[in-house]
């Protein structure tokens, strides 16, 4: 589990920091105005629906219905199951996207009610109706991948990612060297991203094994209904932190530059839970799926806890780092071009609330998988809409005194209301069981990761605080020596409080079956 989940974490960490180049270069060209906020907000309605189908949301659906059918009726059922389902899902995603373009302008006033009357709403749709080609190609590849996952071949699926922000990079380097106005890089962009849409489906096509999905065909029979009727909830309740950040977005609307900042906050905050979240998601499910099979309970067990101590060992040092050092890594980011201090004063403080949300969006990520594994996804569903009702009360009441930094600690609140109605209903309905090992570690996990908070946030303010004395690459530099000071302290009070050492951990590698991890 520890090997798989680590090609998992690499290629989204991968992923992430080309999404950290991408959005750089999308702050210089678009800046925060008018024009950034419509593609912004077009952009997430893709973006969301990208994670609810990817990165571990239908895997958590589709695995565990795979893997039944497979050890109930053999490889060939198994096949014909899976073509039904990509045959399915494609010919409904294809609708889809033509029905959504038809109602763009409507959609857009739903998402971003801020936008009517203004012009901003006319480059809202405008952009989101050249996007939607992506919503075609998100059904094919997204069963592709879940497919991959059942069969524990993490290794294309992590990575094939990529290229949907190489081919923005791409593009986005040419429309800097070309400097071209923010309206016109926008409707360039906005077109690019369905060609990496493509991109990505032909990788996956072109290494897909045929026996894997055949044959291939549309169906709405009674074993297909009862699979889309327990996929949806649990694609929903997967896209939960996706689907908060919507929330947001759709308050912020009504003030000039604020659904940007939050965006640009909420890009940092999916690094880590994109390495641990999405990884966990991907990985946890399977190793759970087959522990429920087996009626192996220490395997349970084991599956629970570790999963536990990788969201926390990582999720709370990357909370206190993002809190301490909010200000300069959104500086060293996103002020660039047309991206102004003003927006980093204001993106910086949205980063700080959102990042308090962190640890409940992993916990959320950590604890679904025991319940999408019990092929209950109802819990998880209500758990996220009851989060999306606090969040949208929560924003509207702080948004009103605080402004973007409010509304973002509307986000954070909600993601809070979910992790916390998962753990009480699954502690009532199955409970959840760590072993020994776990309970000694997270607490000396946390002390170690408070350790390393208080070390930024002590050291933070005396080598960042002149910042008129550091410039370009002085400050990255800086930066860059605070968060590996970080990282090592951090590192060093795990060996020293006993929870890990580096043999353990690369003796956790290399203890994972060969046959687990394959390309």
């Amino acid at each position: 589990m520890i090997r798989s989940f680590l090609t998992v974490s690499t290629g989204t960490l991968a992923s992430r920091l080309l999404g950290f180049v991408r959005d750089a270069m999308m702050a210089a060209l678009l800046g925060a105005g008018p024009v950034a906020d419509a593609f912004l907000a077009a952009f997430q309605l893709v973006n969301v629906v990208r994670r609810l189908l990817s990165e571990g949301a239908l895997n958590a659906a589709l695995v565990p219905a795979w893997l039944h059918v497979r050890e109930t009726g053999g490889p060939a059922a198994a096949a014909a199951f899976a073509g039904r389902v990509l045959g399915t899902v494609s010919a409904a995603l294809i609708a889809a996207a033509l029905f959504i373009g038809l109602l763009m302008p409507f959609v857009i006033t739903v998402l971003a009610p801020g936008f009517a009357g203004h012009e901003t709403l006319q480059f809202a749709v405008n952009d989101a109706r050249l996007m939607l080609p992506y919503l075609a190609f998100a059904g094919p590849v997204t069963v592709m991948m879940a497919l991959l996952n059942a069969q524990g071949r993490f290794t294309l699926t992590a990575f094939s990612p990529l290229l949907f922000n190489i081919a923005l990079i791409i593009v986005m380097i040419a429309l800097l060297g070309w400097r071209q106005d923010g309206a016109y890089a926008a409707l360039v962009i906005a077109a690019t991203v369905g060609l990496a849409g493509l991109l990505q489906l032909l990788i996956l096509a072109l290494r897909r094994n045929d026996s894997t999905a055949t044959p291939l065909r549309v169906a709405f029979d009674a074993e297909m209904r009862g699979f889309l009727g327990k996929a949806l909830p649990g694609m929903i309740a997967s896209a939960g932190p996706q689907l908060l950040i919507i929330t947001g977005a759709i308050v912020a609307s009504a003030s000039p530059s604020a659904v940007s900042w939050l965006y640009f906050a909420n890009r940092l905050i999916e690094l880590p839970l994109g390495m641990v979240g999405v990884a966990i998601g991907t990985v946890l499910v399977p190793e759970l799926t087959r522990a429920l099979r087996g009626d192996d309970k220490a395997a349970m067990v084991s599956a629970e806890s570790r999963s536990l101590e990788l969201a926390i060992g990582l999720t709370m040092p990357a909370t206190l780092g993002l809190i301490a050092l909010s200000a300069p890594i959104v500086r060293m980011l996103f002020e660039h071009g047309l991206f102004t201090p003003t927006d980093s004063e204001g993106t910086a403080r949205a980063l700080m609330w959102l990042a308090l949300g962190l640890p409940a969006h992993v916990l959320v990520k950590s604890l679904s998988p025991a319940f999408f594994a019990r092929h209950d996804t109802a819990t998880p569903l209500w758990a996220t809409l009851k989060a999306i009702v606090v969040a949208m009360a929560a924003a509207l009441l702080f948004g009103r005194l605080f402004g973007a930094s409010g509304i973002a600690a509307g986000i954070a609140l909600g993601a809070w209301s979910n992790a916390l109605l998962l753990t009480r209903r699954g502690a009532a309905t199955f409970g959840f069981s760590i072993d020994a090992t776990a309970r000694r570690r997270l607490p000396r996990i946390a002390l170690a990761a408070l350790g390393m908070g208080g070390l930024l946030w002590g050291t933070a303010g005396w080598v960042l605080g002149q910042k008129a004395e550091l410039h370009g690459f002085a400050e990255a530099l800086a930066l860059l020596i605070l968060i590996t000071a970080g990282i090592v302290v951090y590192g060093l009070l795990l060996s020293i409080f006993g929870v890990t050492g580096w043999r353990e951990a690369i003796g956790a590698v290399r203890r994972t079956p060969p046959g687990d991890l394959r390309a």
